[in-house]
């Protein structure tokens, strides 16, 4: 059989079970996380059986990602501004802010922290040879100074092509403030009221459609999970199994372990109910290795847990460019120590803790960069004195790291997020616990149309969608779209 009949033949092997899952839902009336689970499952068994085939069905999981990336500007502008302006002056923007960014560095700092702890318990990179390519080309690193100028806007059709999610939040976060100001009076409201009209049937619009393709979301995590497992080489990873073994027992424990006690210490609640919630989310995040294309699961599942649509939007769509623990924390870290003993440097603790804080600027410093995992190492490395080319060996594994790395992220702004609700008293906790169900069906104002919130309930609103960076080419891709996606 040549090799594109079998191409042929996987795809339909696919399609069966595309069917599978479409059965599971209309007549089993099977649940979004039961179907992400099976999807998984499917994708793991189709990419073992049929290596090497599974082009033609890594495009269903490719068409998902550019859909869902074509809705993220748009949406973005029209939920941050209806946002705002429906809450108007009740939204406390300052103190959702500075505590969603601390909890975000916060994620960063611990993430690091652990791994030059485990990386140092492993003595990874001691003895290890290796000859550096000749041809890699490291990574450009932006100066810090022209990064902050660049975050604020300057030409949204540019912000817009490049998906540089901070600017165009800025813009928007201006715009809403304006219309506040502008309506504060009723000849200002009378004279704006088209504008809310029009911003308000945007929002509504554009997160039905969010809506839509997030509902396809099993049948992408089916196909991308099959083209990941089916385009793994062994061979190339065995020189590198103890730096991907040591990078996923940290995403690990910081994800499993030091997350849930930041939230359980700073909120009281039971963090085993967030990753119930989450789960659906985590799944996309680690098969999709897209910050873009889990963001809108992300906001859905935290707008489950009672998290307000205002909340989950911001933290989410900032989580995506700062504080990202797997990129910026464990990454750089591992790479950073394992080059130190591979040189046999000997490094004091100071210079150790040294490298910790230069991993949490580095995390500010790049923030809207694409190749975010390449880009933070290599500033580290710049930084620190250590040889970039270095980097070039992490490659073999970078893309499997990648997965873990992009799911660590999601799940550090998920967390952030539910901490910032709750200590701003606008967390539902009937819906977070179980209590009630959640619908995310949406009537024609744009209003929940599933049971009403608590009193201690900010209005829900549609889902909201900042966004993070793609992915420009031939580095790893995490905060982005797959490298070829």
């Amino acid at each position: 059989m040549s090799d594109i009949a079998y191409d042929w033949l996987t795809l339909g092997a696919a399609a069966v079970l595309f069917a599978i899952l479409s059965f599971l839902k209309r007549k089993k009336n099977a649940g979004f996380t039961t179907r992400v689970l099976l999807a998984t499952a499917f994708g793991v068994v189709l990419g073992i059986a049929c290596k090497g085939h599974t082009g033609y069905v890594g495009a269903v999981g490719s068409i998902w990602s550019s859909v869902i990336t074509a809705l993220v500007v748009p949406l973005l502008v029209f939920s941050i501004i209806s946002s705002i302006t429906n809450l108007g002056e009740s939204i406390r923007l300052k103190n959702i802010g500075v505590k969603t960014v601390f909890f975000l560095l916060l994620n960063t700092t611990t993430a690091s922290l652990l791994t030059l702890l485990l990386a140092q318990a492993f003595q990874l990179g001691r003895g290890f040879h290796y000859t550096l390519s000749g041809d890699y080309t490291p990574h450009d690193v932006p100066a810090v100074l022209d990064t902050i100028v660049n975050l604020f806007p300057r030409n949204l059709a540019d912000n817009w092509v490049n998906n540089q999610v901070v600017p165009i939040v800025l813009f928007a976060i201006l715009t809403a403030l304006a219309y506040n100001a502008a309506a504060s009076t009723d000849k200002g409201r009378s004279a704006v009221a088209p504008f809310k009209t029009f911003i308000d049937a945007g929002n509504v619009v554009f997160s039905k459609a969010t809506q839509i393709v997030v509902g396809y979301t099993p049948y992408a995590v089916l196909a991308l999970i099959a083209e990941a497992v089916s385009g793994s080489d062994a061979a190339t990873l065995l020189p590198l199994v103890l730096a991907l073994a040591v990078a996923y027992i940290a995403i690990a424990l910081q994800l499993f372990l030091v997350q849930p006690l930041v939230l359980a210490t700073v909120t009281r609640l039971n963090p085993i109910r967030f990753f119930k919630a989450f789960f659906p989310a985590g799944v996309v995040a680690f098969t999709s290795e897209s910050s873009i294309g889990t963001i809108p699961v992300t906001v859905r599942q935290l707008r489950s847990a009672g998290v307000p649509g205002d909340i989950a939007s911001f933290v989410a769509g900032l989580g995506a460019n700062l504080g990202m623990p797997g990129c910026a924390g464990v990454w750089p870290m591992l790479l950073a120590v394992f080059a130190v003993h591979a040189q046999g440097l000997n490094y004091s603790p100071a210079q150790y803790l040294f490298l910790v804080v230069l991993t949490l600027l580095v995390s500010i410093g790049t923030v809207g960069v694409p190749g975010t995992a390449t880009i933070t190492a290599t500033s580290l490395f710049a930084a620190a004195g250590l040889p970039i080319p270095v980097i070039a060996i992490s490659q073999p594994i970078s893309q499997i790291v990648d997965m873990g790395r992009t799911a660590l992220n999601v799940a550090g702004a998920a967390n952030t997020a539910v901490i910032v609700a709750q200590t701003e008293h606008q967390l539902d906790a009937d819906l977070y616990y179980g209590r009630k169900e959640y619908s995310d069906e949406l009537d024609v104002d744009g209003s929940d149309a599933g049971p009403a919130p608590t009193p201690t309930t900010a209005p829900a609103v549609p889902p909201r969608l900042p966004n993070a960076v793609l992915l420009a080419s031939g580095g790893d891709a995490c905060c982005g779209i797959r490298p070829g996606k």
